[in-house]
């Protein structure tokens, strides 16, 4: 009988561990972390959390420099050419599009960007939904009482694609506050 209790414990302990190891290994893989040092200088500067920023650039490009949406949002926050090129005038800064394939440069723009957002609607839901569906969709939402009653929140949205990936950068919001102390 003992050594029946024995085997059972060792092999709960040992499904505990392996919990455990699969737990943080998919939190590593979901939630990855590159580019912190881009990401805390830029945070600081424009006075925008840098778990926003974070979880915005994994929802975005999952940390990927390269990547091109199929609407022609570049490099990791996937900022719009034109969006880009309005940010760089409004930071004094060069712009050329292949910089948008820099981390530095490109978490500059998104982190700015956020911080603009953040100053005209005053809501993280908001913000996200203007950064993913665009300014004036959302001010068009905000104005419009199936979406939003009291013309600063959300309370529906109407983008599947916007809703859920809205969803994710809240979701990642307290992952990343711990991955970024």
């Amino acid at each position: 009988m003992k050594k029946k209790a024995t085997i059972i414990s060792i092999v709960l302990v040992t499904i505990l561990v392996i919990g455990i190891y699969l737990f943080l290994c998919i939190g590593y893989i979901l939630y990855p972390i590159k580019y912190k040092d881009s990401i805390i200088a830029y945070s600081q500067e424009y006075d925008v959390e840098k778990s926003l920023v974070a979880s915005v650039i994994n929802a975005e490009s999952s940390f990927n420099t390269k990547a091109v949406s199929s609407k022609g949002a570049m490099g990791l926050m996937q900022i719009m050419p034109t969006t880009a090129k309005w940010l760089a005038e409004k930071l004094n800064i060069e712009y050329k599009e292949e910089y948008l394939f820099e981390a530095d440069y490109n978490i500059r723009l998104g982190t700015y960007y956020l911080a603009y957002l953040e100053n005209k609607f005053n809501d993280t839901t908001v913000v996200l939904c203007a950064y993913n569906a665009g300014e004036g969709v959302v001010q068009n939402w905000l104005n419009n009482k199936d979406y939003s009653k009291d013309g600063k929140t959300i309370d529906v949205i109407p983008y599947s694609q916007t809703k859920a990936y809205t969803q994710k950068v809240i979701k990642g919001l307290k992952i990343y506050e711990k991955k970024l102390k």
